[in-house]
């Protein structure tokens, strides 16, 4: 790879870098092509985006990117599959689902929303984190459900509440 290559390569992994907020640096180094390929599925299937990469590259594009990973940059050693995607857990849920009939791919860490994540321990926290959208259904449905009580009460208790607001005002004559 002449130089000029070794610049695109590195110039594509930067915009990609500055694409996706999430991104996951992972270790697949002992699958077999078979497995390699059932894993590029898996994740082209969940909208995740995988990119083998020399990690000198991945240094250079940081640097020239302004890039901050903070201590993830320590987690570029050995064989480096970056994987890219827009949703923080689907590379998670990718990886676990895939690891059912493999020991790879191992987490290295992970880079979501300026938060770092380090460790093929973190998976299950990965995995456990909502989306934006699933925490505003939830905060809908809890501001939603004091409104829905009273509603529903009011409803099934249309006689109680004449006779309640009546009473009321027999007690203030």
């Amino acid at each position: 790879m002449n130089r000029e290559e070794k610049n695109t390569v590195i110039e594509q992994l930067i915009d990609n870098l500055k694409e996706y907020k999430f991104v996951y640096v992972t270790d697949s180094s002992n699958l077999s092509a078979n497995s390699n390929n059932d894993l590029r599925k898996l994740l082209h299937k969940n909208g995740v985006k995988m990119q083998v990469i020399k990690n000198t590259f991945v240094h250079k594009a940081l640097e020239r990117g302004e890039i901050e990973w903070g201590e993830l940059k320590d987690t570029l050693v050995g064989t480096t599959a970056l994987l890219f995607a827009s949703n923080p857990k689907a590379p998670a849920v990718a990886i676990k689902e895939f690891r059912k009939k493999s020991d790879r791919p191992l987490l290295k860490g992970a880079y979501i929303d300026s938060d770092v994540f380090i460790g093929d321990d973190q998976l299950g926290t990965l995995v456990d984190l909502k989306s934006k959208e699933e925490l505003v259904g939830e905060i809908i449905g809890l501001l939603k459900s004091p409104a829905t009580n009273v509603i529903s009460g009011l409803k099934s208790s249309s006689n109680t509440i004449a006779g309640l607001l009546k009473s009321l005002a027999e007690r203030e004559n």
